[in-house]
């Protein structure tokens, strides 16, 4: 169980936070339209952001979430704040160019925090930029011409992301933050965070943080051939995956689907049409895969030697 954090706060923040205050009125202050000055506000969407009451926690988390940059920068020219407060901000704006550079030249900054913010050693698009290229969000079959049979699939170098390597040490790192984030301060690493974090944050038993993961424009075909290869079982994953165009593209890629159990039938029928008839020889006899695709797999072969 984690310490508890002192803080020393303005009346008109303790006015909020105080013991025996009206639950409505914690969700006001969550909401954070309080007309309270910068540094003010951060401390009661910290605050707020510990309440036992589950939802007045997470609108908090959300509205710190939300702060502009501007905002934030301003607060942080306010005074000292406990490295607690600097910490959560990291966490949900440590991706911001400006608002880390202005954290890391606090000295009150922790050094787990420190450490953190280091992590950010490659450009990250920032939130409002973030987008899924290629996702038919509505996860509509492709056209015919883009799901051809490929025999003979090789990982090409663009493939791969380029991030330098990380200890075991700073792994654990990551999953020992991981384990203090609210679902907010998850969902915005999920969606901006490097290969490590995604790693981390896809096994996430929050779907809507899992999930975040596959938003995350820095996602590889690499990454989403292991994912799949491991039996996931996030049917939002799932979808998210058979949605995007440019990945079904990927032979290997539509072959996982395959022999997922949790790929939705239509689209396990779909990619099916699209195997070497090799691949198609080998579903026909699986008893690994659906009975569905397996029969009409046989059915493909027939039909090729009538």
């Amino acid at each position: 169980m984690s310490e508890p954090v002192k803080i020393n706060i303005p009346a008109s923040v303790a006015a909020f936070v105080r013991p025996g205050t009206p639950l409505q009125e914690r969700l006001r202050g969550a909401g954070g339209a309080v007309g309270l000055p910068p540094r003010e506000l951060l401390l009661l969407l910290f605050c707020l952001g510990k309440d036992t009451d589950q939802e007045v926690c997470t609108r908090a988390t959300s509205s710190m979430a939300s702060l502009p940059p501007g905002l934030i920068c301003a607060a942080l020219e306010g005074g000292e704040y406990h490295p607690a407060v600097l910490h959560a901000l990291a966490l949900n704006h440590g991706a911001t160019t400006e608002i880390r550079t202005a954290l890391l030249e606090r000295p009150e900054l922790s050094d787990v925090t420190r450490a953190f913010l280091q992590t950010f050693h490659t450009a990250v698009p920032e939130p409002e930029e973030i987008g899924v290229a290629g996702t038919d969000v509505g996860g509509l079959p492709l056209d015919d011409e883009e799901l051809l049979p490929d025999e003979q699939f090789t990982e090409s170098e663009h493939d791969q992301e380029a991030e330098p390597g990380e200890s075991d040490e700073e792994y654990l790192s990551k999953y020992q933050l991981a384990q203090e984030m609210g679902i907010g301060e998850k969902i915005k690493m999920a969606l901006t965070g490097d290969k490590e974090w995604r790693k981390i944050l896809v096994k996430d038993a929050n779907k809507l943080v899992s999930a975040g993961v596959l938003k995350n424009p820095r996602m590889s075909e690499p990454e989403v051939l292991t994912l799949l290869k491991s039996g996931v079982q996030n049917d939002e994953i799932m979808r998210l995956i058979c949605a995007n165009k440019e990945w079904v593209k990927n032979y290997q890629i539509r072959k996982a689907l395959i022999e997922n159990p949790k790929t939705p039938l239509a689209n396990a029928l779909r990619y099916l049409g699209t195997m070497n008839e090799k691949d198609v020889a080998g579903y026909a006899k699986s008893r690994n895969i659906s009975s569905v695709v397996s029969t009409q797999a046989k059915r493909m072969l027939l039909n090729k030697k009538r």
